[in-house]
């Protein structure tokens, strides 16, 4: 297993790869693995064979991240990531500092940004504003160094997922876009780097996010033929709210593919919510 750092030596291995017509699939991360980012590793070898390569990108992109969020304490081990991924078969880890991937930016040299204008205006995005502006940028500057015929992404970040897709999409990569299921721990929390934030007690409350999907879906089991959002949002807000350390951000019935905020929560509707856990902030989504 290779790790490199520079962007320009990733780029020429990457384009020798492909004047070798060798596979390739890109597992973008921003480390502190879990057993979510492995399931990604074992998607992507699946799909491109043992002959094919798997890399997968370290990086904590600080373009995502809002002045006051955890950039500065985002949770970081590298040996342990390393190790993890070589008994995963990664063939590639790609793990660049900010001066590879945004030279010159602390000297004002740097002004190329990737924005996607339709599908990150909600959501995620009405919360963190930049946060998508990072998130495009990061992974089509990725795209250009690794050049993956996949990449393979989690489903947790389902509004990322969309505009990825759309990205991928409107600029023409010639990429696939792979959306694995989300990985959860026995109690149905789902896995992220951002649960070793939790204390224990923060992480019994930490199940409200799954319990208020469940309470939806029996909702919906009972009304098959769809209620007003409101008469779902209510419930689940409460049951949220009910929680000490517990606070709704935002919680959402959308189309899965426009994102377009739903009047009634129909079967196949996408629930999308955000919940901060004491200091820390969680998401989680499910197709109803």
């Amino acid at each position: 297993m290779k790790v490199i750092h520079a962007a320009d030596a990733m780029q020429r291995l990457a384009l020798q790869w492909r004047k070798s017509n060798q596979r390739v699939a890109l597992v973008p991360t921003m480390g502190y693995l879990h057993a979510g980012h492995l399931s990604l590793v074992h998607e992507a070898r699946r799909r491109v064979g043992p002959a094919g390569l798997v890399v997968l990108s370290i990086y904590v992109n600080p373009t995502q991240f809002a002045p006051h969020e955890d950039l500065s304490r985002y949770p970081r081990d590298f040996a342990r990531d390393r190790q993890l991924c070589r008994k995963a078969g990664v063939d590639v880890i790609f793990a660049p500092d900010n001066e590879a991937m945004y030279p010159g930016k602390e000297q004002g040299q740097y002004s190329t940004f990737v924005v996607e204008e339709v599908l990150g205006r909600e959501l995620e995005g009405g919360t963190r504003p930049t946060h998508f502006r990072g998130v495009t940028t990061v992974v089509a500057k990725l795209f250009n160094l690794v050049l993956p015929e996949l990449a393979v992404f989690g489903a947790k970040d389902f509004q990322q997922s969309a505009i990825l897709r759309r990205m991928v999409k409107d600029l023409n990569f010639p990429i696939e876009m792979v959306v694995a299921p989300t990985v959860r721990e026995p109690d149905g929390l789902a896995m992220s780097s951002r649960n070793k934030y939790l204390s224990r007690s923060e992480r019994r409350t930490a199940l409200v996010l799954s319990y208020g999907m469940e309470v939806a879906r029996r909702l919906l089991l009972r009304h098959p033929g769809g209620l007003p959002v409101q008469k779902v949002v209510d419930p689940v807000a409460r049951i949220i709210n009910s929680q000490p350390a517990a606070r709704l951000d935002y919680l959402a019935f959308v189309d899965p593919l426009t994102l377009q905020p739903q009047k009634r929560v129909r079967p196949g509707v996408q629930m999308t919510l955000a919940v901060f856990v004491g200091k820390t902030r969680l998401i989680d989504n499910t197709r109803l």
